[in-house]
């Protein structure tokens, strides 16, 4: 028998959907962090741990299940983007599906070139690579964004060289939620015969993505941002786009991620997949219309509200707002227990500093300070809107209390 997951139950997630947050928890406003699983994700993995547990490259039956599986969720998450199923690269997370970008692009690339161009506000998983590859000899060009986070085409433009191999900006950043114009680059970027990298972590499953629209070579995926489970991306990697591993072993995923691939993570990461695809249209209006719900509460009672990000060009569910006259890190500890939010990225949130994308966008040190970033997701109701908006205006009145 197949693990292969049958049609989605979107009524039945629709009807989940509506519940509501039970009033002694709380509210859960961090889907940008990280994503409850979708039960028929949970399904599909446990038939895979119970029963088709097979390694894939065994040639009997249990390896035929588990390969066949296997090939099933690329192509789900290959019809996800746009697509091919063979241009599908599955990683253990997506700070590895950025490292094998960069890091793979640059050892296919050789001494060829060796300039690499990257956004202000990339995560540290790009960010990171970018560095080490600065480290190794490579010329590393930074370049900045806007007031609402957003890169210019224009600089990438400037930015360029004979010797540049890549161009990597996020499709929509972690903590504001602007949306990059990654298919104005890409023009760009092809013309001059560069290739075009673009973290999808936080757009996948909450706006469209057309791999051939967008005009990328490659694109990271990460699981857990889209409702599968933690330790699951993927890598989009445009056929004939020259890339190495940049693991040593056997010749899994094409030769590019070497290890036996953990079959019950892909193959609910193609559920996943699927049950963003059906239904993103509806999702899509559902987020955006919590996000603005909660943005109207919360700028109708406290005055002074700033809004970061971009005012459209941004993802439905994310809103990134400073409190006034507030530490963002009191406030949400006075609003702990009906809220669970995030100062920013929950890959760096746990210190004061000055978050770098801000830092990048021009805020100043008071609007960085009372910074919080409050997501939306598939399971936020509006009823639970209204208590967060409830809940989070107590915990600034009693933290600005004289």
């Amino acid at each position: 028998m197949s693990a292969a997951p049958g049609r989605p139950k979107q009524a039945r997630t629709a009807a989940r959907q509506g519940e509501g947050t039970p009033v002694n928890a709380p509210i859960y406003l961090d889907y940008n962090a990280t994503t409850p699983i979708a039960p028929e994700v949970v399904e599909v993995m446990l038939s895979c741990l119970r029963q088709h547990f097979g390694n894939p490259s065994s040639a009997h039956a249990f390896g035929r299940v588990a390969a066949h599986t296997v090939a099933t969720a690329r192509a789900q998450v290959a019809a996800l983007i746009g697509a091919q199923a063979d241009e599908v690269v599955f990683t253990g997370c997506a700070t590895e599906a950025n490292n094998l970008a960069l890091l793979g692009v640059a050892r296919a690339m050789g001494g060829s070139k060796r300039h690499l161009v990257i956004s202000a506000i990339e995560h540290p998983a790009v960010m990171g690579p970018a560095r080490q590859l600065e480290e190794q000899g490579w010329s590393l060009t930074v370049v900045p964004v806007d007031g609402f986070g957003r890169v210019s085409p224009h600089d990438i433009a400037q930015a360029l060289r004979p010797d540049t191999a890549l161009v990597s900006v996020m499709h929509a950043n972690n903590e504001v939620g602007t949306i990059q114009p990654i298919a104005e680059i890409a023009r760009i970027t092809r013309e001059r015969g560069v290739l075009l990298h673009t973290d999808a972590a936080q757009s996948a499953g909450k706006i469209p993505i057309d791999v051939d629209s967008l005009g990328v070579d490659l694109l990271t995926l990460a699981g857990h941002k889209f409702y599968a489970s933690k330790g699951v991306g993927a890598l989009y990697v445009r056929a004939n786009t020259p890339i190495r591993n940049i693991g040593f072993g056997a010749d899994h995923e094409h030769g590019l991620r070497p290890g036996t691939e953990n079959v019950a993570a892909i193959a609910g990461l193609g559920v996943a997949a699927q049950l963003a695809q059906a239904r993103l249209p509806e999702l899509g209006a559902q987020l955006r219309a919590r996000r603005d719900q909660l943005h109207a509460l919360l700028s109708a009672a406290i005055p002074g509200l700033i809004l970061n990000g971009h005012p459209q060009q941004r993802l439905p569910n994310t809103l990134h707002v400073s409190f006034p006259a507030v530490s963002a890190r009191r406030l949400l500890e006075h609003a702990g227990h009906i809220v669970a939010a995030s100062l920013g990225s929950a890959c760096h949130s746990e210190h004061d500093a000055v978050s770098g994308v801000l830092a990048a966008m021009g805020a100043h040190a008071v609007r960085a300070a009372g910074a919080v970033r409050l997501s939306v997701g598939a399971m936020t109701s509006p009823i639970d809107v209204q208590r967060a908006a409830q809940g989070l205006l107590e915990a600034w009145r009693t933290a600005t209390a004289p």
